[in-house]
């Protein structure tokens, strides 16, 4: 059985599904559907089966989120493969080129199915027999995409468009079809040969770089020149940046699928979303007879084909009355919207962009390598954040120019280094690390630590560190 290669594009930010996710915590790493991220599902769907055999993943994304890729797949009991850092979005054509150049230096015969990270398959056998229908005519040349059989005339999806109706095999493409109105959308699923694009594809590595060589070499050159200067980093890749400038901004779709004459397609017809708005975050949900998802701290009175979530502990939702209304919740930012308007939450982000406010692209709380913090009280010259660190992890010795700082630990015991002085802070005890002072924080434990940080300065901004050493190798 021949081994796939799965390349994850992990590098969206998910705009349509703010405020729960934003440009610094994209909706991929969020738990949506299930106790799992969307990124998690997906890594563990292109895992080894009696159908298909895969490979370690490839995971395409960028720098901010690169520890949060190798945390979430270690946390799932999967080992990392290759994680190849773009240094700026350039969308699908640029990275699934660098991931198909990548595995064919390694294996002039590597297949790759390349799949977005925030999609919902919940029938992974079902998805394992389409793919396995797919590798007869990848094993003769043929690019597959997987297309979605259509149940109701969706305009929020491209479609494709099939030479003939097929019962699950391959069958050659015929061309890709924009996004219709709702006419066009019923003529579409009345015909039965058209299918939602998903945007996942299967290949040899050999021939996406021939389709790149023939329909889009303006592409191929810049690409091969950042994967040729590669900067370790870790155990992460990083693509040379000012060759991957050069590169255009174009979708796989565009550069490639629409061009070339070795397209065929499999429909899928097992269940699939791509959570591309609230509303099919509702459709996915556990619903009662009234229609109605609520999360586990939101209630609902007499309502009717809602969405109520709030993702704070703190913060119970309630609705009385409601119909076809999505009401979603965060600790610093609520959406309250229609849910035949679910397509224009995206509107939101330049709206808040253009008045500057913070919560337009970023969390409250913030992820890092060795755990995350969130703010719990801002002011003019105070701030009061919680600081989660994980066992054996450790932040960056570090000093500040403009704030001194007061840390309690809460849970845990914390190994405090300031200047020359090194100590074991327990639960209940506290430290003062003062202005300018080189000062660290580790967890040596087993169990995590929870520390309570109070800054008091001038300057409260996360630009104020200068890093003297760091395990995670941040300038």
């Amino acid at each position: 059985m021949t081994d796939i290669i799965p390349v994850l594009l992990a590098g969206g930010s998910g705009t349509r599904l703010w405020p729960l996710s934003r440009k610094s915590y994209p909706k991929q790493f969020s738990s949506l559907i299930g106790d799992q991220s969307l990124f998690q599902q997906s890594a563990l769907r292109l895992t080894s089966s009696e159908t298909v055999a895969f490979a370690p993943h490839m995971t395409m994304t960028n720098s901010e989120f690169r520890f949060i890729v190798g945390e979430q797949l270690h946390s799932v009991g999967l080992q990392p493969g290759p994680i190849l850092i773009e240094p700026e979005g350039k969308n699908t054509a640029p990275a699934i080129l660098a991931a198909s150049l990548y595995a064919f230096a390694r294996d002039p015969g590597a297949i790759l199915l390349v799949a977005p990270s925030d999609h919902v398959i919940p029938d992974v056998a079902a998805f394992h027999l389409a793919l396995g229908r797919g590798l007869d005519a990848v094993s003769k040349g043929k690019i597959v995409t997987f297309g979605i059989t259509p149940t109701r005339p969706e305009t929020g999806y491209g479609y494709l468009e099939l030479a003939r109706t097929s019962m699950g095999e391959a069958v050659d493409l015929l061309r890709f079809v924009e996004k219709p109105d709702a006419l066009r959308a019923q003529e579409m699923l009345d015909a039965g040969s058209f299918l939602w694009n998903a945007g996942i594809f299967m290949f040899r590595a050999e021939d996406m770089i021939e389709a790149f060589t023939l329909h889009s070499p303006e592409t191929l050159e810049p690409v091969r020149a950042a994967l040729g200067a590669v900067q370790a980093d870790l155990d992460f890749l990083r693509l040379d940046p000012a060759s991957w400038a050069l590169c255009a901004d174009v979708s796989i779709d565009y550069a490639i699928m629409e061009r070339a004459k070795n397209l065929v397609a499999v429909p899928f017809s097992a269940g699939w979303s791509d959570l591309g708005g609230w509303d099919a975050v509702l459709q996915e949900m556990d619903r009662d007879g009234d229609g109605v998802a609520t999360s586990s701290n939101a209630h609902a009175i007499c309502c009717e084909n809602t969405l109520l979530r709030s993702e704070s502990e703190a913060l119970e939702l309630v609705g009385i009355g409601l119909k076809d209304i999505l009401a979603v919740a965060m600790p610093d930012a609520v959406l309250i919207a229609h849910k035949d308007r679910a397509q224009d939450v995206k509107k939101v982000i330049g709206k808040l962009k253009s008045e500057n406010v913070t919560q337009a692209e970023t969390f409250p709380k913030d992820h890092r390598p060795w755990g995350w913090f969130e703010t719990l009280a801002i002011r003019g010259r105070f701030q009061v954040k919680r600081i989660f660190v994980k066992p054996g992890a450790a932040l960056s010795l570090q000093s500040h120019h403009h704030r001194s700082e007061h840390w309690i630990v809460v849970e845990g015991t914390a190994k405090i280094t300031i200047e020359d002085e090194v100590k074991l802070v327990s639960e209940g005890q506290s430290v003062y690390v003062p202005l300018g002072a080189k000062h660290r924080m580790e967890n040596t434990g087993k169990l995590p630590m929870v520390l309570i940080e109070v800054q008091i300065g001038a300057y409260l901004g996360e630009d104020d560190i200068v890093r003297y050493e760091d395990v995670y190798a941040r300038n």
